[in-house]
């Protein structure tokens, strides 16, 4: 039966009761015209383990983590007066796991109804594909930057080693600026070479307590950024895990690093916030895990440019001017190599960057983890 029917079989002796409606497996929020929850099935409670009582009164943009996608979905229903479906969906209310959804918005015309929004989640299947896709990415993305690295190295050498030469042989001292500013712009060019060329070092593994790495990475751009508060929320019964403490400490610091960057002079409040959780079943890098550590960088700047936000990841791709773009690239390197996955969502006065790392991955396992 059509969802539409199952609304209007609504009894009017019981106020709030929607029996149609909770016979159904997938989640169904109904809202007014005000985009105000009135009424969410038990399917919708276990989905985003949400009470119904704190489901009910509250608009949609309030109850729900970046909403834009649902926003708009809602937006196109309304404006065509028809069902309208958002395909991929990544949707959670705030300190609970998201959840990869599909939603179709549906108005409809009942007293105080009107849009009915069913949320189903993705298939699993086209979810690891998309991660299966997304690894391809990095990996061919990783390979082309270490080869263009290895190709600029030797003739860089030639040219600072010319210009050298060059200095030795002039008979007007202020010609040398010149072969100086040559110089000089090549080293930079070099810095950045070896630093294509550094995540591809095999991770030395022992055991790592993820908090001594977060307080290490929060001092030093803290004494870079002392202007910028930095707050933590650790979940201090976190377990210890096999990882090697340099890359995550490179990893997080230029997360941290970028966000506090993005602060600077653009926000009058500017904060970053630094949180750890435990995430329980989790499939990371093709691989089921039972439990994960989550760790979130929040920053209330103005967000990513909507430009770059789908390539923020992709080697030499920067939103700030005069960035090597390369910082981004280098922290999602080291995190695949722990098994693990990066992830951002981005609107203007929150950026949040969450890192999944497993707590049960062997070391064998670690040691092979997307080796370049």
């Amino acid at each position: 039966m059509p969802l539409t029917s199952l609304v209007s079989l609504r009894p009017e002796a019981a106020p709030g009761d929607w029996p149609g409606l909770e016979m159904l497996s997938t989640a169904v929020l109904l809202l007014s015209q005000e985009r105000v929850v009135r009424y969410a099935n038990a399917a919708a409670e276990h989905l985003f383990e949400l009470s119904r009582s704190r489901f009910t009164g509250n608009a949609i943009g309030a109850l729900f983590v970046d909403a834009r996608l649902l926003a708009g979905a809602i937006d196109n229903a309304v404006a065509t007066g028809s069902a309208f479906t958002e395909q991929e969906l990544e949707l959670g209310v705030a300190g609970k796991q998201r959840a990869h959804l599909t939603v179709t918005v549906t108005p409809v015309e009942h007293e105080d109804i009107a849009l009915v929004l069913e949320f189903r989640h993705i298939d699993q299947q086209l979810k690891i594909a998309r991660e299966e896709r997304q690894l391809e990415q990095q990996q061919a993305n990783r390979e082309l930057i270490r080869n263009l690295a290895h190709e600029i190295k030797n003739p860089l050498g030639g040219i600072r080693g010319a210009a050298q030469l060059l200095e030795r042989e002039l008979d007007r001292p202020q010609l040398s600026e010149y072969t100086q500013v040559i110089i000089h712009e090549a080293d930079r060019l070099q810095s950045l070479v070896n630093r294509l060329l550094t995540p591809h070092r095999i991770p030395s593994y022992r055991r790592t307590n993820i908090h001594e790495i977060l307080v290490r990475v929060k001092g030093v751009v803290q004494a870079e950024f002392p202007a910028i508060p930095i707050d933590a929320d650790f979940d201090i019964s976190l377990p210890d895990i096999e990882a090697d403490p340099e890359q995550l400490m490179q990893a997080v610091l230029n997360v941290v690093r970028n966000a506090a960057q993005a602060l600077t002079g653009t926000t009058a409040d500017p904060r970053i916030v630094l949180t750890t959780r435990v995430a329980r079943y989790v499939t990371l890098a093709r691989r089921r895990h039972r439990l994960a550590l989550s760790i979130a960088i929040a920053d209330n700047g103005p967000g990513i440019p909507p430009a770059i936000r789908d390539r923020i990841f992709y080697p030499l791709v920067s939103g700030r001017e005069g960035g090597s773009g390369l910082g981004l690239t280098i922290a999602q390197t080291f995190v695949a190599q722990h098994g693990g996955t990066i992830e951002c969502d981005s609107v203007p006065g929150c950026t949040v960057f969450r890192i999944l790392l497993p707590v049960d991955l062997p070391r064998a396992a670690a040691t092979g983890a997307d080796a370049p």
